[in-house]
């Protein structure tokens, strides 16, 4: 006889209860900490790149990440457990490699080898704003005025504080729509990312790191590229097990409750806080442009932080595996012996439910709107 939510402890059966957000959720505090990460690693990377060549750095960084992370993962799991993954989800999963781990790295790669480094450090920030067009046209994520502002104001504090003193036309350089593609399969990446988002953030983000480790490793023994010593492939693979690796986690579990585009917004803080790192830990100069991007990327951030978003909607029979605790939307019965602990994971089903509560558009709110 299946055991139901609840078996074996105090009763939890006596939903509906209202369902309050809190003032900074986990997935917001998870998609700034990714931000962070990302944006400390660059100013350490441009340390390593006085001993590396740029090719074979990012194939270390991405290695160190893939490796690290499913080595954590067999210690979480005290061996090798296969993700639970439902089978139409294994395709976008090998799409977000493909596009994100293989062929972006690759189009920035060219792209960089025919443009300027000031250009090609401002077209980057394509990626935000694709993610988002992306999100809410094809995948039609919700957004509102507000979220759209805040996207903008986020974005416009990336461009000043990447864009160059003096940029004349030519320095984009015929370089430029390769770089702008590169951005686009990394658009394409979180989009297909956030299909997968309720399953293992660690396997998803080891299986990417290794993936585009590998490519990237293989691509600079190609042009001739050699392993540094000990200590320095120590230190490039250390920052991208964190840099890359811990803040890709972070990142799954930041689409998982806030979508592509919010995600994306806030993640592209990241040069702002690269910036201050660098400011801080290496004493670069801090020119007005820095204070007038933090000002245009805090509003933004703030637009985003004290967004609600409530109304009445539908939930539409669905399953599938995470982890979760019984709350009002996970009241379901176990075809095994479940001994009261949550969270857990395992495949579940939840049934239709109309409410209305703030909620962001996670993995059980994605839902139209009119």
């Amino acid at each position: 006889m299946p055991a139901f939510a609840g078996a074996g402890r105090r009763p939890r059966n006596d939903y509906p209860v209202p369902m309050r957000r809190p003032a900074l959720s986990p997935s917001v505090t998870a998609a700034l900490a990714a931000a962070l990460l990302f944006g400390a690693s660059t100013p350490l990377a441009k340390q390593l790149l006085r001993d590396l060549p740029p090719v074979l750095l990012a194939g270390l960084l991405y290695l160190g990440s893939g490796i690290g992370l499913l080595l954590l993962r067999l210690l979480r799991d005290r061996g090798w457990r296969a993700p639970a993954m439902p089978a139409g989800e294994r395709a976008w999963l090998a799409l977000a490699i493909a596009f994100g781990g293989v062929l972006a790295p690759l189009l920035l790669l060219l792209g960089l080898a025919r443009s300027g480094a000031a250009a090609a450090s401002l077209l980057l920030n394509l990626e935000a704003v694709l993610t988002a067009l992306l999100a809410w046209i094809v995948f039609r994520e919700n957004a509102d005025r507000r979220i759209v502002l805040g996207m903008l104001l986020i974005v416009a504090g990336a461009v000043l504080l990447a864009w160059p003193g003096r940029l004349a036309p030519a320095a984009v350089g015929p370089g430029a729509p390769l770089i702008a593609l590169a951005c686009l399969c990394w658009a394409l990446d979180n989009n297909f990312t956030r299909k997968v988002s309720a399953s293992d953030a660690l396997f998803i983000a080891g299986l990417k790191g290794l993936v585009a480790g590998i490519a990237n490793v293989a691509l600079a023994a190609m042009l001739g590229a050699r392993l540094p010593a000990a200590a320095t492939l120590a230190a490039a693979m250390t920052v991208g097990l964190f840099g890359y690796g811990v803040s890709l986690v972070l990142f799954v579990l930041a689409l998982r409750g806030l979508g592509a585009a919010r995600t994306g917004a806030y993640f592209s803080t990241a040069p702002f806080l690269g910036a201050a790192i660098a400011i801080l830990a290496f004493g670069d100069h801090v020119s007005p442009a820095f204070w007038l991007a933090a000002l245009l990327m805090g509003a933004g951030v703030w637009l985003h932080l004290t967004e609600r978003h409530e109304h009445l909607h539908t939930h539409e029979p669905l399953t599938h595996a995470h982890r979760h605790a019984h709350d009002e939307h996970h009241q379901h019965p176990h075809d095994f012996d479940w001994d009261g602990r949550e969270p857990h994971t395992h495949e579940h089903t939840h049934a239709p439910i109309t409410h209305a509560h703030p909620h962001y558009p996670d993995i059980h709110h994605r839902h139209p709107h009119r």
